[in-house]
């Protein structure tokens, strides 16, 4: 299993200038690399990446001698990520490849391989991690994670650096206590409310700093470019934007962490969230939320922990339907937020009523699991259950998870 903790690190100026160079180099590698391959495709061509990275190591010595100041990694592995765009986009799961800014997404990677010049690989002590051509760095922290390190992705977000660090382990950072079902219903007012009655608002980090965001904004806008003071105000601006991402990222990683904890089966609706940000008056509350930021973190927690996410029908009415009853109130509105019943007289919260039939969902899912499993004599659900021994090709996430998952 391959898990990676982002850690945050503290290095000296010499250090930040060979990061920012390497950053530099991968950028490059991968603009020139997406360049030669929108020739070759005007041209009637096939182009690969694979090609592209031999074609650069051949010309590299002359034409861009200033790559061998950094790790030949970044360059390599910035040609790879250009063909795994192009691989997403020909797929029709991302849009057509771009070419690369400075100061946006900077990164590059280091793998755990041979040593360079003369140089030891990629090794973590205590609280220092050794990089080739860098030497020791400080982290802000430990590893969490014990087993072999496989690469270091190297990134900067403001003015701070992290380390990415992959590590092949099959110790699981948590103990898994599941306790059955439970449904899940994402909204506004409390970003997720159980089948169990329990609400867990998030923190609306975007909503609570904007009035901040809008004075920085204003700010930048007024200062000359090229100046010294609007370097200054946008930094301000990145790290504002910065702790917004963190507040978001620690509180999603704790509660999708505690739903894969303590439930085994987890029902979420399937959200259309490009058709609920049309709505102007609540696009920006809904994607503060960060909803598909939380099932994508479920999806890949669920399998290391082998539990199962049951998404209901997009059209699924699971907010107008009794769960006692199973009647369905079609006049229900947005504003609604508690309605009873006319069929059975039941008194609902609009949102508690809608875990439940999310829950419904699951148990009903599972009934239909263990008819099938008892006539056909195996179990029917084995390969959706994902246990840990499953599939590990999950993309992980970018922030880190948290030892700490009770949220109350």
């Amino acid at each position: 299993m391959l898990l990676v903790h982002k850690i945050e690190l503290d290095p000296n100026n010499i250090q930040a200038t060979y990061f920012k160079k390497a950053c530099g180099v991968a950028r490059f590698a991968y603009n020139w690399a997406l360049s030669e391959w929108r020739n070759l495709y005007s041209c009637g061509g096939k182009p690969k990446e694979s090609e592209l990275r031999k074609k650069l190591n051949q010309i590299k010595n002359t034409e861009f001698p200033w790559m061998l100041e950094v790790t030949k990694v970044a360059p390599q592995q910035a040609i790879k990520n250009l063909g795994n765009a192009f691989k997403r986009f020909f797929e029709k799961q991302g849009k057509y490849p771009k070419f690369k800014k400075r100061g946006i997404h900077d990164a590059f990677r280091a793998d755990n391989g041979p040593s360079e010049a003369g140089q030891d690989a990629v090794k973590i002590l205590e609280n220092k991690i050794n990089l080739p051509k860098v030497g020791w760095i400080r982290l802000k922290e430990s590893l969490r994670f014990s087993g072999q390190i496989k690469s270091v992705v190297i990134s900067r977000k403001a003015d701070h650096w992290y380390a990415a660090v992959s590590v092949e382990t099959e110790v699981l950072p948590h103990e898994c206590k599941n306790q059955g079902s439970v449904g899940v219903d994402l909204g506004i007012k409390h970003m997720a409310v159980l089948s169990n009655g329990e609400k867990f608002e998030g923190p609306k980090a975007y909503g609570g700093l904007l009035s901040k965001i809008k004075r920085l904004s204003r700010s930048l806008s007024r200062k000359q470019e090229g100046s010294e003071n609007r370097k200054k105000t946008k930094l301000k601006l990145s790290r504002l934007h910065l702790d917004i991402f963190n507040l978001r990222q620690d509180f999603l990683h704790k509660f999708s962490t505690y739903l894969v904890l303590n439930f085994t089966k987890i029902g979420l609706e399937n959200l259309n969230t490009v058709g609920m940000l049309k709505n102007r008056k609540l696009s920006r509350s809904i994607m503060d939320q960060g909803f598909y930021e939380l099932r994508r973190q479920l999806e890949y927690k669920a399998k290391w922990y082998g539990s199962e996410i049951v998404l209901a029908d997009r059209f699924y009415p699971s907010s107008q339907l009794c769960h006692v009853c199973q009647f369905q109130n079609k006049d229900l509105t947005l504003k609604d937020r508690d309605w009873i019943c006319t069929k059975c007289q039941t008194q609902h919260d609009r949102d508690i009523n809608a875990a439940c039939n999310l829950k419904a969902l699951c148990e009903e899912k599972n009934l239909q699991c263990s008819s099938t499993a008892s006539s056909a004599g195996f179990q029917a659900c084995g390969e959706e259950s994902a246990d840990v021994g499953g599939n590990t090709g999950v993309k992980l996430a970018s922030g880190k998870q948290e030892f700490n998952v009770g949220l109350k």
